[in-house]
């Protein structure tokens, strides 16, 4: 087979691959073909196809030039407002003094960044300017912010950078945020930017929490980050349906 072949086949194979899986880890991509991870980058990179893209150790989708995605941050803020209100409040309660906590992006989260207790000297971490706003002016806080590559459809960052300094903090607690929660299918969002960085977060905790809005209850968006028991529990306004 020439290169040419060989590199189109590894292209074809990586793109049935994420089909079937929405993101695809870098390193499980390299062993299922017997190729380096940095085979995969260059196959990837010199795609003029262009429907793949290589985000902090993952393989993402590519729609008609971007990123698919089926949300937009502004028609998504005044949504249900109040029960993520509710929820957030919720959630604010378990942080204590001194505590490292991840805070995830989307239009739930700022809620949260709001009720966090004053004066409680805690450390946040987190990747999206409406959470960030919420925090900057706070003195009794300390604001760790992961830069990147900016997604105005979500107000979020992503790269390489974010991940690694993720991979050197030990978290307390970590807030996560979702589009779609369904007992089958899992927990979801609509940006595939967002995985690498809300599965890190995950990793680096000691707790995790899911915090939604039961409106997104039995519902699923395309990027899948985790199951509903990897989390501690789930902080809602109203109890889930599957108990």
């Amino acid at each position: 087979m020439s290169r040419i072949s060989a590199h189109n086949a590894r292209l074809n194979a990586l793109a049935l691959l994420v089909q079937e899986t929405g993101v695809l880890r870098l390193r499980d991509a390299a062993s299922r073909l017997g190729v380096s991870e940095i085979t995969i980058r260059r196959d990837i990179a010199t795609d003029d196809r262009k429907q793949l893209s290589c985000l902090g150790g993952y393989i993402i989708p590519i729609q008609d030039g971007v990123i698919s995605s089926d949300y937009v941050l502004e028609q998504e803020k005044d949504s249900h407002a109040t029960a993520k209100e509710r929820a957030c409040a919720q959630a604010a309660a378990l942080i204590e003094a001194y505590d490292t906590v991840f805070i995830d992006c989307g239009t739930t989260t700022p809620h949260l960044a709001r009720h966090i207790p004053a004066n409680a000297h805690v450390t946040v971490i987190c990747y999206s300017l409406n959470v960030a706003e919420e925090l900057a002016s706070r003195s009794d806080v300390r604001l760790i912010m992961l830069g990147g590559l900016y997604h105005p459809e979500a107000a979020s960052f992503s790269g390489d950078e974010g991940i690694e300094v993720l991979n050197r903090i030990n978290i307390n607690k970590a807030f996560l945020s979702a589009g779609g929660v369904d007992e089958q299918h899992g927990v979801t969002c609509s940006h595939f930017h967002e995985v690498p960085i809300k599965q890190m977060a995950m990793h680096r905790s000691v707790q995790k929490y899911l915090v939604v809005d039961s409106s997104k209850f039995s519902k699923v968006r395309a990027a899948r980050y985790a199951s509903i028991r990897d989390f501690k529990s789930i902080i809602s306004d109203q109890p889930a349906p599957w108990g």
